[in-house]
C-alpha cells in the first residue's frame, strides 16, 4: 500500500510501526472531520477552476459512502494506512478512479489535520460545555432535595463554621459553570481556519481562496499569515487540557469530600450501591471506587497536559513530526473528562445524606456569636473575638 508522501521506495515494517505510533487507532474519531474538511476542499477546488464538475461530484460522493461504511463498520484505518488522510484518499481513489487522486492539490497533511482536529474539537468542546453544566445541574438537584440538611463547614478538616448540603453543592456548582466556561473559551483558538496554509507555507501559483473554506467550515477567522498557522499547533490543545485539568480537579476535590463523608466515622452520605464495589476478601463491605478514581484521575488530567506542553516546548519554527504526538495526550483528556462527567451526573441524584448522623460541634457558632457582640455590644471585633475564644476555651 501506497501513503501519501510514498517515494516508491519500501519502507521498514518497524519505521512505519514507530512512525505512525497510535494515528491508525486515534484517528478513527476524525473519520467524519476529515471527510468535511475534504469536501469543502474539493467544493473550492471546483469554484477557483482546478476541479471540474463531475469530479468534485465524484469526490463528494465517494467521501460520503466511506465515511457511512467507517462509521458502519465496513471498514477501518490500518496501520498501513499510517492515518485518516492516507486511508481515505487511496479508498476514494480506489472506487472513484482517478477524481480521488486531485483532491489533495493544493494541500499537505499538515494543513489537513489540523481541520480535522478543529472541526472535532469544536464539537468535544461544546459536548463537555455541556456534560459539565449537566454535572452542576445534578448539583442544584442535590441541594434542593436536601436544602434543609445542615452540614459542619470544615477548614483544616476541623469543624469551622455551620453549612449545609445546599450550601456546600452550589458552591461546586457555581465552579463547575465556571469551568463550562472556560472550556468554551477554547473556542477562541479553535475556530481558525488551518486550510490553504499547506505545510506552513502557503500554496505557490495556485489561486486558492481560503475564504470559501473557511466560510463552508464554518470557522470565525482565517489563520493568517501561514507561518503561524504551524507556530499554533498545540496552544488550542494546551489550552482545552488545561481547562479540563481545573474541571477534574473540582471533580476531584467533590468527590472527595463524599468519600470522606462516606466512611463510617463521617456517616454523612450513602452512596449509590450501583456505583460502589465489593471487597473480594470483607463480605460486609461496600468500596467508593468510583469516586476515588475520580479523586486519582485528577492526575492523569495534569499528566495529559504536562505531555502536551513539553512536546511543542522549544521546538523550532514550521512543522515537525513530534506535533502528531500531541494527539494521544488530546483524546485521552478529553474521554477521560467526558467519562467523568458521565458517571457524576448518573451518580449524584441517588447520593442520600442523612441528617440524623450529623453533629456540629458547638464551637462552629463561635463566629456568629462574635459577630452578635459586636452588633449588640458595638465593641471591637477582636474584642469579641477574644471574649468569645476564652468562653469557648472554657
Amino acid at each position: 500500500m501506497s501513503r501519501l508522501w510514498d517515494k516508491g521506495e519500501p519502507l521498514d515494517g518497524r519505521v512505519l510501526r514507530y512512525t505512525a505510533g497510535e494515528d491508525h487507532r486515534l484517528d478513527a474519531r476524525l473519520v467524519p472531520y476529515d471527510v468535511r474538511a475534504s469536501i469543502a476542499h474539493a467544493e473550492m477546488l471546483h469554484e477557483v477552476g482546478l476541479l471540474a464538475a463531475g469530479d468534485l461530484a465524484a469526490i463528494r460522493s465517494g467521501l460520503e459512502e466511506l465515511e457511512e461504511e467507517h462509521a458502519e463498520g465496513v471498514w477501518e484505518i490500518a496501520l498501513e494506512d499510517e492515518d485518516v488522510h492516507t486511508a481515505l484518499e487511496i479508498r476514494l481513489t480506489a472506487r472513484i478512479g482517478e477524481a480521488g487522486a486531485r483532491v489533495h492539490l493544493g494541500r499537505s497533511r499538515n494543513d489537513q489535520i489540523l481541520a480535522a482536529l478543529r472541526l472535532y474539537l469544536r464539537d468535544a468542546v461544546a459536548a463537555l460545555a455541556t456534560g459539565t453544566q449537566e454535572v452542576a445541574a445534578a448539583l442544584d438537584g442535590l441541594g434542593e432535595r436536601e436544602s434543609g440538611t445542615v452540614l459542619p463547614g470544615y477548614t483544616h478538616l476541623q469543624q469551622a463554621m455551620p453549612s449545609s448540603v445546599l450550601l456546600w453543592a452550589s458552591g461546586f456548582a457555581a465552579e463547575l459553570r465556571d469551568d463550562a466556561l472556560g472550556i468554551e473559551a477554547c473556542s477562541r483558538r479553535i475556530e481558525k481556519n488551518p486550510l490553504g496554509s499547506a505545510a506552513g507555507y502557503g500554496v505557490p501559483r495556485l489561486p486558492l481562496d481560503r475564504e470559501t473554506t473557511r466560510r463552508k467550515l464554518g470557522f470565525a477567522e482565517v489563520q493568517e499569515p501561514v507561518t503561524a498557522v504551524q507556530l499554533s499547533r498545540g496552544k488550542a490543545e494546551g489550552q482545552v487540557l488545561f481547562e479540563l485539568t481545573l474541571l477534574m480537579q473540582d471533580l476531584g476535590r467533590l468527590a472527595a469530600d463524599l468519600v470522606l463523608f462516606a466512611t463510617a466515622e463521617f456517616a454523612f452520605v450513602s452512596l449509590p450501591s450501583s456505583m460502589t464495589t465489593g471487597s473480594s476478601i470483607m463480605p460486609q463491605k461496600r468500596n467508593p471506587d468510583v469516586l476515588e478514581l475520580v479523586r486519582g484521575r485528577t492526575a492523569t488530567a495534569q499528566g495529559c497536559l504536562f505531555e502536551a506542553l513539553s512536546i511543542t516546548a522549544k521546538l523550532p519554527s514550521g512543522y515537525h513530526r513530534d506535533l502528531q504526538l500531541l494527539k494521544a495526550p488530546l483524546f485521552r483528556g478529553i474521554d477521560l473528562a467526558t467519562e467523568t462527567l458521565a458517571i457524576l451526573t448518573a451518580a449524584l441524584p441517588e447520593l442520600r445524606f442523612h441528617p440524623e448522623r450529623i453533629r456540629l460541634e458547638p464551637g462552629v457558632y463561635a463566629a456568629e456569636e462574635a459577630y452578635r457582640l459586636v452588633l449588640e455590644e458595638r465593641i471591637p471585633f477582636r474584642e469579641a473575638y477574644r471574649r468569645v475564644g476564652k468562653k469557648f476555651k472554657e
